[in-house]
């Protein structure tokens, strides 16, 4: 087994930014979720679950410092009042660029039925110190990506979808990160303890560039695998990972 992506998304929600190598922290890779869009007549961090137009802008990060790239284009660099302005007029409501570390544990919202917008908003709180849904690393296998495609062949199984952070390349199809739950996975020097499955919502289901909307790819999880796809994992062992690097489960 080898590590077949790495990716950094650093603004909750935006499109992520494929690695080669990684930084891995005690709390996740360098720079992954460390930025959020703030709504600020709710005080909520924004995501794509209650705001699907987030999907259509990308991000990178350089130096800690977020570069947004939005739907047309133009970019934006940073934090500050020329970024909020922009972000703003996109959007269509006045927002702000913050960082994870200067806010308190954020509140989010998420729907109720994924597959239907209507449906109630229940808020939930991220963990302090990122925008993580749940745990500082997310991990998927490709055989789980077959295993899905095989369950609903009409859909687009893109990583991008899922937005994992390490893509591990696995033969065969199947949920096989399940049965790593609780096992130590080392790849280099890093060392991840999956710890449970990440448990998935509307997010699978929206539109981004490439990619169109598609309830089934949330239907096809619930109905066959609890509604769950990849593995949220613990750091116990800080490092770096490489495009390639061999994995092994203990």
């Amino acid at each position: 087994m080898t590590v077949t992506e790495l990716w950094c998304h650093p603004v909750k929600s935006l499109q992520g930014q494929p690695l080669s190598t990684a930084a891995v922290m005690s709390d996740g890779l360098d720079g992954d979720r460390t930025w959020g869009i703030r709504d600020l007549a709710t005080g909520r961090v924004l995501t794509a679950r209650r705001a699907p137009a987030l999907l259509e802008a990308a991000a990178t990060i350089d130096a800690g410092v977020p570069i947004v790239t939005l739907p047309d284009g133009a970019t934006v660099t940073g934090p500050g009042s020329d970024t909020d302005a922009a972000l703003s007029a996109w959007l269509g409501t006045a927002v702000s660029l913050v960082s994870s570390t200067a806010e308190s544990p954020a509140r989010a919202e998420y729907f109720a039925d994924a597959t239907d917008d209507d449906s109630e908003p229940i808020e939930w709180t991220m963990p302090p110190g990122r925008f993580v849904d749940a745990m500082p690393i997310l991990l998927l296998t490709t055989a789980a990506l077959r295993a899905g495609a095989l369950l609903h062949p009409d859909g687009r199984w893109d990583v991008r979808r899922f937005r994992p952070n390490v893509v591990v390349d696995v033969a065969g199809d199947g949920f096989v990160e399940d049965a790593w739950c609780h096992r130590p996975v080392r790849i280099g020097g890093v060392e991840l303890v999956p710890r449970q499955a990440c448990i998935r919502c509307t997010m699978v289901t929206r539109p981004q560039p490439g990619l169109d909307r598609d309830l089934d790819m949330y239907r096809t999880l619930a109905r066959h695998h609890g509604a769950t796809f990849g593995v949220w994992c613990e750091v116990s062992g800080t490092g770096t990972i490489t495009v390639g690097d061999t994995v092994e489960v203990n």
